[in-house]
């Protein structure tokens, strides 16, 4: 797609799986084949915040994706930690700059190793305005096997305008389309529950809006709290608000 078509598109993309799908698609025509998104809302001085509550997308192979995210090895990559202070975009040359110069930690190369043995080593990272320090966003272009460092920087040089255009605009789409990971997904009745609560209703007032019984109510709303992994429930109006999972309009 050309650069309005692809505005357009993802203007109107109402799924979080087919902006992705063709967001990949429109990458990889710059050479761009394998991203990982990554967002956050619960990010410290210390923390990102629970794995379990980002927003992550990748093609990558899950072989690197299990690695790369669920053994934590993302906390000490080098471009996330660029990101996590700037905004923009940045060539993996910092990442050659830093080996050259004796700047990177044991953690730091072991991350490097890992991603060499997988691939991915060359690309750029895409670092979005944030707008809370709670909340950051990131995006990771591995290029093509095949593109050098100084290929990439030269595809950068003539469409990076555009190509971070694009991604800025997926960001920000990104942010207002549900996310629903597989176990953190709410059933209806759970989520309408949820809604109820968030429009400040009780659970007796709630029982009589659903036509349920008070102790049926209370059920949902339990495992609304289990499949969130939070305590109260007015942290999962809080977090099904943050993943858009509240008052969605039906198919």
């Amino acid at each position: 797609m050309k650069l309005n078509e692809y505005l357009h598109f993802v203007s109107y993309a109402k799924t979080l799986e087919e902006l992705w799908d063709a967001h990949c698609r429109q990458m990889a025509q710059f050479g761009f084949d394998r991203l990982i998104y990554g967002y956050t809302q619960y990010r410290t001085e210390t923390s990102l915040g629970d794995p379990e509550d980002f927003v992550i997308l990748s093609n990558h192979d899950p072989a690197y994706t299990d690695g790369f995210l669920q053994h934590g090895m993302y906390f000490h990559a080098p471009m996330l930690k660029w990101a996590l202070d700037n905004e923009g975009a940045a060539s993996w040359q910092m990442i050659q700059q830093m080996m050259s110069t004796g700047q990177m930690s044991v953690e730091e190369q072991r991350v490097i190793d890992f991603n060499r043995s997988m691939g991915v080593v060359n690309g750029y990272t895409v670092s979005f305005n944030s707008v809370s320090l709670r909340s950051k966003g990131a995006i990771s272009l591995s290029a093509q096997d095949g593109l050098s460092q100084d290929e990439v920087d030269a595809i950068w040089a003539e469409h990076g305008d555009d190509i971070l255009l694009m991604n800025n605009m997926a960001h920000l789409k990104i942010l207002t389309l549900p996310y629903n990971p597989p176990n953190r997904a709410l059933t209806k009745r759970q989520r309408e529950a949820l809604e109820w609560v968030g429009d400040g209703k009780t659970t007796q007032d709630i029982a009589l809006l659903m036509g349920l019984t008070s102790a049926t109510v209370e059920k949902h709303l339990r495992l609304a709290r289990e499949s969130l992994s939070v305590e109260t429930t007015a942290q999962a109006v809080l977090k099904a608000s943050l993943h858009n999972q509240m008052f969605l309009m039906e198919a």
